[in-house]
Order: structure tokens, then C-alpha cells, then sequence
């Protein structure tokens, strides 16, 4: 008796099924450990969070690095996240030869609502294990920004990070790419709303 065993994809195939049109304009999909995962919709505190920090991050950052926002980071050897947000270093191609390698990425940052469970799950060992030194979730559910660094491998190995930050939405970081900067996350972080 054979059992059924789901398809996993390499970044190649990914990159070809999407040049054949498999996947729509509109289609918001990622792959994760060869699955081609489908995005879950965000709500509007998550849309709003994305749009304070798409007003915030490039006057922060200016012309010292590059930023990109829900577009692809290859994780090899068969992951092609796309988080809300990245803090990559210039490249005179300006990526036009090929997405974002862990190498290029100073910060990943990711907005979670529903999706917090997932992105704790799955992603921060999925960016740990490719060398990502920092990875930052913007908690909407208990309100606060989670900063991760050091990626580690234990020893049964799990990838994760040593070292974890909770930081309020009335505090100030800095950003560990550009220590010089920092962002006031109460211009991030969109109010608290009563149902």
C-alpha cells in the first residue's frame, strides 16, 4: 500500500509555474517549504499598520538602504516568503536580476493579526535557519512590536532566535541595520478598537 504524498516545489518550478500564468495578478501566494501557500486577507488594523509604515520607513530610511513591501525574499533551498515589509542592502541592479538572498536582508518585519500563529510557527525558524539576523513582528493582537536576533540552531535542530524584545507601542526602537535610527511606534502601531 503506497501513501499519498503532497508535492513540494523548488524555487525553479515556483518561478516557472508563475512565467506559464498558474497564478493570477491578484493571486497573494507564497512558498514555504516548497507548499505554495495562499495569504490570508487582512483586515483593516493590519492595512493600516502596513500604510503608517509605508509613510514612516522612507524618510527613515532614505537612499542608506532599500526598502520593499510584500514582494519576494528567496530563502533557499525551496522558500520565497513575502513579508509586509523588508530593509534590504542597495544593490546597483536594483534587484532586477534576481529577488532579495538572505545575504542583501538587514530587517524583515511582518504585521500580524491572524496570521500571528503562522508567523511564530512557521516563519521565524523558516528565516532563522537561511541567516536572517532580524525579524520583527508587529503584534496586533496583544499590541506590541516583537523583535527577534541571533538565529540559532538547537540541538535537536530546530532553527529559532536567541534573543527576544518586547517593545510597546509608546516606545521608541531603534533598528538594528541602521543603529542610528529609530522609529516612534506609536506612528506605526493604529489605535486599539472596541467592538
Amino acid at each position: 500500500m503506497s501513501i499519498a504524498q503532497a508535492k513540494r516545489f523548488t524555487l525553479h518550478e515556483y518561478h516557472r509555474l508563475g512565467q506559464l500564468g498558474f497564478f493570477h495578478e491578484d493571486d497573494h501566494v507564497g512558498l514555504i517549504n516548497g507548499e505554495i501557500i495562499e495569504m490570508a486577507s487582512k483586515g483593516t488594523a493590519h492595512e493600516t499598520c502596513l500604510r503608517n509604515l509605508l509613510r514612516e520607513l522612507p524618510k527613515l530610511v532614505g537612499d542608506r538602504a532599500t526598502l520593499q513591501s510584500q514582494a519576494p525574499i528567496v530563502l533557499p533551498p525551496n522558500s520565497e516568503p513575502e513579508p509586509d515589509f523588508a530593509i534590504l542592502q542597495n544593490r546597483d541592479d536594483n534587484y532586477l536580476y534576481g529577488h532579495p538572498q538572505p545575504a542583501d536582508v538587514l530587517l524583515v518585519m511582518e504585521v500580524s493579526d491572524s496570521s500571528l500563529a503562522y508567523d511564530q510557527d512557521v516563519k521565524i525558524p523558516l528565516h532563522a535557519q537561511a541567516g536572517i539576523t532580524d525579524y520583527w513582528i508587529f503584534n496586533l493582537f496583544d499590541n506590541y512590536l516583537k523583535a527577534y536576533i541571533e538565529p540559532y540552531q538547537n540541538n535537536q535542530g530546530k532553527h529559532g532566535y536567541l534573543n527576544k524584545r518586547i517593545t510597546s507601542p509608546n516606545q521608541v526602537i531603534n533598528f538594528p541595520c541602521l543603529p542610528d535610527l529609530s522609529i516612534d511606534l506609536a506612528r506605526v502601531f493604529p489605535p486599539q478598537l472596541n467592538f
